[in-house]
């Protein structure tokens, strides 16, 4: 049975608030996902955020989710990504300072797990990532590094109001990087998490 905790951290002299669910026995490493926009109501318990936290565990990996600067229990104030980035790399520094890692966000979150991404690849630790409803070209989401396209899973839904899919395509075309689309579907996947979670199930296993 899989175990999850509630923790507030210590993150660079300031309190985290954290969510950590571990596998029974021996866990592949450690996944770090992160939540949509703070200012927009965004926070680790969001269901997408939730439903890759479950996929996470259920492939052997442990999930470590946080309220980003100024959400739930996290003291501090919203960054525009620079502060949350970090943030994100100092929890990695502490939960898990060497072993394999996966690295997920959601919306402004992907954006946040991508510039984590640019930071940790060269140390050959990230084996897995998974961005959903990428906030391109609301934040200026960094290019995946070339040798990374393997390992990533890119979602996005047909329908997204919020973050048009044109965008993304424009962002992945000069990569030549491929985007799963979910036809219908919102930017919250609505009625659609089950289709989410086997995507993610899917990446995971292979």
């Amino acid at each position: 049975m899989a175990e999850s905790r509630h923790l507030i951290l210590q993150v660079q002299n300031r309190a985290v608030e954290v969510q950590l669910g571990q596998v029974a026995g021996a866990a592949k490493g450690w996944a770090v996902v992160a939540h949509p926009h703070p200012l927009f109501g965004g926070t680790m318990d969001n269901k997408v955020v939730q439903t890759l936290a479950r996929a996470l565990v259920q492939s052997g990996w442990n999930s470590l989710c946080f309220n980003f600067r100024g959400v739930g229990q996290s003291e501090g104030r919203y960054d525009e990504g620079r502060g949350e980035t970090q943030d994100l790399l100092a929890l990695v520094d502490q939960i898990a300072p060497s072993g394999p890692l996966a690295l997920a966000g959601f919306s402004f979150g992907a954006f946040v797990a991508a510039q984590a991404l640019q930071a940790l690849w060269p140390g050959g630790r990230v084996q897995k990532t998974i961005l959903i409803g990428t906030a391109v070209p609301k934040f200026p989401v960094p290019p995946l590094p070339q040798d990374a396209h393997q390992q990533a899973l890119v979602v996005h839904g047909e329908l997204d109001d919020t973050v048009p899919l044109a965008g993304l395509m424009d962002w992945a075309r000069p990569q030549q990087l491929p985007i799963t689309v979910v036809p219908s579907g919102g930017h919250f996947f609505h009625g659609q998490l089950p289709l989410l979670k086997s995507l993610a199930l899917r990446h995971l296993q292979v």
